[in-house]
């Protein structure tokens, strides 16, 4: 549960972050990191459209300057987009001057106020530098864990029923590591949420024009 439902304790330890969003009505919120590559990121927004579900994707900006026609096609088909690290570098590896540079240089490409930190791992210090400058920095209430070897896509499905509740935000991983699990449970989790009552929406926060 540590990883798939980060606990509070830890949650405290990044102050000035996001990580649930509970609203009135039953709500959950998609996100998808890593991406955009040809090999998933088309299927994503297939599904998405096939159940007409809008989500956040965090984007590595040398992934989105290898793929700037993909990462348009996420945002013309109505996604939002946010700042993933230009070269998906942990903060606590960097010092603050370096890793604030990886995150600009990914802006110029990506543009967003949406932050997420690779691995959900960030100093102190570099949080507070990133909300002066303006992000949202937008953790998770829920680790789908599709990325690991570990797990069998049916476990992958279950994390999602299991640690769902009213304003999680749950991440999946456009990216190669996560594609056998993830074209198993994103469509299943789909129908799961919707089913149970859930309203799938995109991350309410003006991301654009940082």
């Amino acid at each position: 549960m540590i990883i798939e439902q980060p606990p509070y304790i830890y949650r405290m330890l990044y102050p000035e972050t996001i990580w649930r969003i509970p609203r009135r009505e039953k709500t959950v919120y998609l996100t998808f990191d890593d991406g955009p590559i040809p090999e998933v990121t088309p299927w994503v927004l297939n599904v998405l459209d096939q159940y007409r579900v809008k989500a956040a994707f965090f984007c590595v900006g040398d992934n989105v300057a290898r793929y700037k026609d993909l990462y348009n096609e996420i945002i013309s088909r109505g996604h939002l987009t946010g700042n993933h690290t230009m070269n998906h570098i942990q903060g606590i590896h960097n010092t603050t001057e370096n890793y604030l540079k990886n995150v600009e240089g990914a802006d110029t490409l990506i543009n967003s106020t949406l932050f997420r930190p690779p691995h959900g791992h960030m100093l102190f210090k570099q949080t507070l530098a990133l909300r002066k400058q303006g992000y949202h920095i937008i953790m998770w209430d829920v680790v789908t864990r599709d990325y690991s070897k570990k797990m069998k896509p049916e476990q992958v499905l279950e994390n999602v029923k299991k640690y769902t509740r009213n304003g999680s935000v749950i991440v999946f991983h456009d990216s190669l590591k996560a594609q056998k699990n993830l074209r198993y449970a994103l469509p299943k989790a789909i129908e799961w949420l919707i089913e149970n009552g859930y309203r799938i929406k995109p991350l309410p926060f003006n991301c654009i024009n940082h």
